[in-house]
Order: structure tokens, then sequence, then C-alpha cells
């Protein structure tokens, strides 16, 4: 490293942002993640020893991978090299490995690689590192914010140990957010902040488990709030309330969070919650989620938890899948609200579900069964006339339009379909049981 190379870093570490600045160069400044790092976990023991091996980080955004990634390199003996997955390609990868191999032949260093969002190679980029990562010349740091079982190929992921970072709890973003405005070498100890803590309350609170997103607010209120006459920024709650003007809701649409707060939507309505499935709604819909979506949500749970204790709850939830589309936000949202509130509050069975289940698996059992002859559809004859199946009984011409005889093929059982006693279905098992009773000749 030359003169002004060094220069070059020194200015860029000057002039980072605050929650770069921030970022701990040892394990012991590390906050939060002790389910990993505790001093008795193996990722801590891994590091302070010296011998990690390839590890894939995966976690939501402000967790600390990245940080954790650096406190490696700051603590490696081994050659540390590091590359972002969306500006980066195989060819910056080649000359990583290149380098690698030439460091371990001639010096017998190892060479870590830190990929910050991992997820972004394709299959090929990361099937590219796997030879390498196999026999050692690389020690991979994968750092994701998805599911790196979706998104991380499965040989790659086979040869590295995967460790969850979770959400920073309140104690822990309030003690970043402290460390911020008190450092005088990194932080913005030297602007003489007064900071009420009710303000870093609600900082830590609207972060909402991103820590970086914190320390941001705290040097944007910083920066922004002009010296009271004593001499002091005063960072108080209305300073925290511009800063993060809107609670952070951590919610990627392609991710976790979206399969999260849809599954919680519909167990709410299952569960008949009609408050908890009009939050869910609404959480939905802050986030920036499709209507349309929410609206099939909608639908799957009006026929697959109310289905005909309350038919109404289908018809309800279709219309108003095809009415957001018509009317578009911010409307859309009452819409929602009203179909979502009314299949939470509906009589609830699953009988259609159990009725389906059970036919699926008597088809399995029974393809090759013959369809009663008398169900049969109609046909022409060679003389252009309908011939009629024999022995067909016409349901209408009979009392009540019920007429007892042969539905399913000789080797099928049924009783698929068994309704629960829940709204509407309670009378459509009252008038099932009338049937069962004319079958065996005790109602006429």
């Amino acid at each position: 490293m030359d003169l002004f190379d060094y220069m070059r870093e020194e200015n860029m570490q000057k002039d980072a942002p605050l929650a770069m600045r921030m970022r701990p160069a040892s394990l012991e400044q590390v906050v939060g993640q002790k389910h990993i790092i505790g001093k008795d976990k193996l990722l801590y023991r891994a590091i302070k020893a010296d011998k990690l091996s390839s590890v894939i980080f995966y976690g939501p955004p402000g967790t600390g991978k990245t940080t954790l990634a650096r406190v490696i390199a700051n603590s490696t003996s081994a050659v540390f090299k590091q590359i972002n997955a969306t500006t980066s390609g195989k060819k910056d990868m080649e000359e990583v490995t290149a380098a690698a191999k030439q460091d371990m032949g001639m010096y017998g260093k190892r060479t870590v690689l830190f990929i910050d969002e991992i997820h972004r190679f394709n299959k090929a980029q990361q099937d590219y590192l796997l030879p390498f990562v196999e026999d050692g010349t690389i020690i991979l740091i994968g750092a994701t914010t998805e599911n790196p079982f979706f998104e991380v190929n499965s040989a790659l992921l086979s040869r590295s140990t995967i460790f969850e970072l979770k959400p920073l709890s309140k104690d822990d973003i309030l003690e970043l957010i402290h460390r911020a405005v008190s450092d005088e070498k990194n932080g913005m100890g030297g602007y003489n902040v007064k900071l009420d803590e009710d303000a870093a309350e609600f900082l830590a609170d609207a972060a909402n488990g991103d820590a970086r997103n914190a320390i941001n607010a705290v040097e944007l209120g910083v920066l922004t709030t002009p010296v009271s006459k004593d001499g002091k920024i005063h960072f108080d709650m209305s300073v925290a309330s511009e800063c993060i003007q809107r609670r952070q809701l951590r919610y990627d649409k392609d991710g976790n969070n979206h399969y999260d707060a849809a599954s919680a939507l519909i167990k709410s309505m299952r569960g008949s919650d009609p408050d908890a499935a009009v939050y869910y709604v609404a959480r939905m819909l802050y986030a920036g989620e499709d209507v349309k979506f929410i609206a099939r949500r909608i639908m799957i749970c009006a026929s697959e938890d109310v289905g005909n204790a309350d038919p109404m709850a289908l018809v309800v939830a279709v219309a108003a899948a095809q009415a957001v589309e018509r009317v578009g936000m911010p409307e859309s949202r009452i819409i929602l609200s009203h179909a979502a509130s009314y299949v939470a509050c509906a009589p609830k069975s699953n009988s259609v579900v159990m009725a389906i289940d059970a036919a699926e698996a008597a088809v399995e059992n029974s393809i090759t069964e013959t369809i009663p002859a008398h169900l049969r559809d109609y046909h022409y004859n060679e003389d252009n006339e309908i011939e009629r199946m024999s022995g067909y009984k016409y349901a209408h011409d009979y009392p009540n339009h019920y007429v007892d005889q042969q539905y399913l093929p000789d080797g099928v059982r049924g009783g698929f379909y068994v309704p629960s006693d829940n709204g509407k279905e309670k009378e459509i098992r009252e008038w099932l049981d009338y049937i069962k009773g004319v079958k065996k000749g005790k109602k006429k």
C-alpha cells in the first residue's frame, strides 16, 4: 500500500456513514447475536482460534452479517478478500482464486473470501467456487438476507456451516445508539449531543431490529439539528420523530417475511380473530404488498376454513378480489378489510377439505372402477336418436327431489363429505341425516 492508497482509505473511513464507522473491530464490541457468538459458542471459539471453516450468515438487514465478516478480517492471519455479488462476477472470483492459490503455495497462507449478497450469484457462479472451497484454497464467508436453503446451491451449503442472525433486541439497539452518540473517535462524541432517553427509546423501538436504521437516524438528527444557546445539540423526541417518520417494517415480498405475514393472516382468519386479520392486512399493505396477493389469500381461507359453514364467505372473498383490481389503492384497503373481517367472523368448517382429500385417496385406489351404467352420458344411436341408459332415475320426478340409487362405482365406499355442526352445515347435516333415513327405510 503506497501513501496515496493509505490517504484514500483514511479519507473514506472519515467520510463514511456513521453506521459503517461504528462497526466493531473485535468480537467483544459486537452487540447481540449471543446465540452464535457467545463465549461458549462454536463461532466465537472458531474466530478466536483462527480456525474458521466456510460459513454462511443469514438474517435480516442490519443484524451484523457484514460486521461479523469484518471482525473475522481483523482476527484472522489469513488473507482477507471481499466482493459484493451485486457488482462482481466470475472474473472477480477468478482473480481472487488465482491469488489465493499463489498465497497458499508460496506463503502457506489461507484466503478468506467474504461475498456479500451471495444469493445474487447465479448457479454457475456459485458452482465455480466449489472446488476451491472443497480443497481449502478459499474459506468462504457468504452473507445473505434470503433463506440460503432456497437461494444457495446445495453443494455449497453442504460445505458450509449456516448461522442465522436474529433481529437485534430493543436493548441491543439502545446500547448501539448511546455508543454512537458518545464515541469521540468514530461516532458523534465531538458534537456535544444531549440525547433524551425517550428519543433514544423511540429510535430503538422504531428501528424494528435493524441497527443500521437506528444509527443512520442518529447521524441524520445530529447533523441537521442546530446547536442551542447552551452549546449543545438537543436530540429530543421531535428530532427523533423527524428522523424516522415512519416505522421501518422488515418485509421482503420475495422472501420469508412475505410468507410469514400471509400465514399469519390466514391463521388469524381461521382462528376467528377479526382484529388480527385486519392488522395483518394493514401490515402487508404498509409494506407495499400487492392487493391481489392479499385477496387471493382471503379467497383460499374462505373455502378452506369456512367452506359450507357459510357459503357466502367465498362469494364475499371473490367479489373483493374482483373489486380491488377495479378500484385500486387506497380504497382497496377498505375492501380487503371487509372481506378479511367477514371470513374471520364466519363459522368455520374444513369439511370440504377433508372431503376432497378423502376422495382423491379413493380415486388413487379405484381409478379402474367402472362408472355405473345408469350414470353414463347419453349418446346417439345409428338412427341419430338419443339412446338413454336404462335404469337411471331422474331425481326431480320423486318427492323432495331425491331418489335412492347408486352413484359411486361398485368398489368405492362413500363418507367423504361429513358436514360439521357449524353454521349452514348444520342444516346440510340435518338434510343428509334425513336422506340416510330414507335409504334405510325409516322415512318416506
